[in-house]
């Protein structure tokens, strides 16, 4: 069976701002916090809410104080006032698209014109637009219902912003011929607009729909209606567990589609709930990603690759083989890896959940390995001598250190801080311990020039920012969640799209350069490879976001793989 996941699902731009919103507030503010009525239509993220103690606010107490965060819907401007009054401060978590339709709807109310409002009734975004017609709205769902209202001298037409398009299509055809003289407005949003056309190719091109999100978003539920009038099977779900296989047993393919208010970490999962459940029927392919899933899961494709990078690093500085510091760094890796998520099972909740699964049962042999396996890197490396030791030992101590509350200061609205409190800290520590453990600790105990070790540095470095960077991208959901601010939270993905693109090429340029002069081996441009087919690669998984998240792991880890067998041929 072919699975599809359209390019379209997940959480859109006014949601993804208004999520943003409300956790930012919660990492940052002692305040208490509460949204006004649900922040969206999903019930994962808004037990995921609870649980970080912010809460929901269905009526207007009849005093209050903390901060209110207004949903992406909106509200009437009434309400939004009243909170103010109250003592609230307001955050206005209102799509943008939303206050172009409530700013369009103001502007004819003023004039006098009468509101129609094509969208569900009890919707809250429309119970919100409503509330700006000034008590001359109307609001409905079909040409039959426009034609029992009576025709008015001047009226706006708007679209809630979620609305089937080719209703809107309908009334807007009916307006043309009937009532010429109404405003009628484009408001649907563009989101929308696309995840509708791609669910009725996906549902036309394949042979049964399952539609991810919750049973009360309206977009969810439109997207599963408009799957249903292809006459292919859908399913509709909230969790994995609702998957009817029995309903896709006889399917070649089957589209995964998800509403704009459906996390990427649900998504995820049912595609690999899906995939699972097609590995099960071939004894073959469950055995090769049983074995993949445990290279990844405990760490040891991670350590593997920091091994194969570091004699990579060997070669290029013209060192002997090396196999001793590549265990060193494969050790020390595996270790800190491995600490890491244990102390981070929480993000791996939303951004890996077999992951979160998997150290959660296996808690105390994890613990062990990782223990061992650090001891005996720093064993190894006291006997290729003192100064090797002593890096090894203060890197190992700052990785444990990493996730304690040692430093006697406050960020946001804790009374101490952790090393990975600090902004960016995450992807920068990562990035220059893999550097040292990869490039220096062989260039240490080799007595290597040292304008050789900065170039190799600078390529190591290179490829494993970028690798750190967009595994961060692809996880911002879960960290922004649990209160991390990596590098992709402070800057933006684009901003750190654009930036892993500038490392890459930057890395091609310098070996490319420094190739023409003796500071490296012979043929080390061939390893200018690496960083090119990693730029690609990521290219790739940008566009491709909801590829398994092992196979796409597996892939970027196995890249370090493959840079130390090329270096095998320099």
């Amino acid at each position: 069976m072919k699975i599809v996941v359209a390019k379209t699902a997940g959480f859109c731009m006014g949601v993804r701002r208004a999520v943003d919103m409300v956790l930012d507030a919660s990492n940052q503010s002692r305040e208490p916090i509460y949204t006004y009525g649900p922040l969206i239509h999903n019930p994962q993220v808004l037990k995921m809410l609870e649980e970080k103690q912010i809460f929901r606010m269905d009526q207007l107490p009849s005093k209050g104080s903390g901060i209110v965060l207004i949903r992406a819907h909106g509200v009437p401007p009434e309400d939004e006032q009243s909170l103010k009054d109250l003592g609230f401060t307001v955050i206005n978590a209102t799509c943008p698209r939303v206050i172009k339709v409530q700013a369009i709807i103001h502007k004819y109310a003023q004039k006098g014109y009468v509101t129609l409002i094509v969208g569900d009734e009890k919707h809250p975004e429309v119970v919100g637009l409503s509330g700006y017609a000034k008590g001359r709205g109307h609001v409905i769902s079909s040409v039959d219902q426009l034609r029992e209202l009576p025709r008015f001298d001047a009226a706006v037409v708007v679209a809630q912003t979620t609305q089937n398009t080719a209703v809107y299509k309908d009334i807007k055809a009916w307006c043309e011929t009937q009532a010429p003289h109404y405003s009628v407005f484009d408001t649907i949003c563009g989101s929308t607009e696309k995840r509708q056309a791609e669910i009725r190719k996906l549902a036309r091109e394949n042979d049964a729909v399952i539609v991810v999100g919750g049973k009360q978003s309206g977009n969810t539920k439109r997207l599963a209606q408009i799957a249903t009038r292809t006459g292919k099977p859908v399913v509709h779900i909230e969790e994995v567990s609702q998957i009817d296989y029995g309903r896709l047993s006889s399917a070649g393919s089957v589209a995964i589609t998800a509403g704009a208010s459906t996390p990427n970490w649900i998504i995820n999962e049912a595609y690999e709930a899906v995939a699972n459940h097609l590995q099960r029927q071939h004894p073959v392919k469950t055995g090769l990603f049983s074995i993949r899933d445990f290279l990844l899961k405990t760490n040891i494709m991670a350590a593997a690759g920091a091994g194969f990078l570091t004699y990579a690093c060997s070669r290029l500085q013209g060192i002997a083989q090396d196999s001793h510091h590549a265990l060193i760094a494969m050790l020390y890796v595996l270790s800190m890896q491995i600490l890491n998520h244990l102390f981070t099972v929480k993000s791996d909740t939303y951004n890996q959940p077999q992951r979160a699964v998997f150290y959660e049962n296996n808690r105390r042999s994890l613990w062990l390995l990782a223990v061992l396996s650090g001891a005996a890197g720093l064993y190894l490396s006291f006997i290729t001598g003192a100064v090797s030791f002593m890096i090894l030992l203060v890197m190992s101590l700052l990785g444990l250190s990493y996730n304690l509350q040692l430093i006697p200061l406050r960020f946001n609205k804790r009374q101490k801080a952790r090393i990975k409190d600090i902004p960016g800290s995450k992807t920068i520590l990562i990035v220059m311990a893999w550097g040292i453990v990869t490039s220096l600790l062989p260039a240490v105990s080799n007595y290597t020039d040292w304008r050789s070790v900065a170039v190799v540095f600078l390529f190591a470095v290179g490829l494993v920012f970028a690798r750190t960077a967009f595994f961060d991208i692809i996880a911002i959901q879960g960290d922004r969640i649990t209160g991390k601010e990596t590098l992709p939270i402070l800057l933006g993905e684009k901003r750190s799209f654009a930036l892993i693109k500038s490392v890459l090429i930057v890395d091609m340029g310098i070996l490319m350069v420094v190739s023409f002069t003796e500071l490296l081996v012979n043929r080390a441009v061939l390893l200018a490879l690496m960083p090119l087919g990693m730029l690609l690669l990521i290219r790739f998984f940008k566009h491709n976001r909801h590829i398994s998240g092992p196979h796409r792991e597996f892939i970027m880890e196995g890249l370090f793989v493959a840079t130390g067998l090329l270096s095998a041929v320099i």
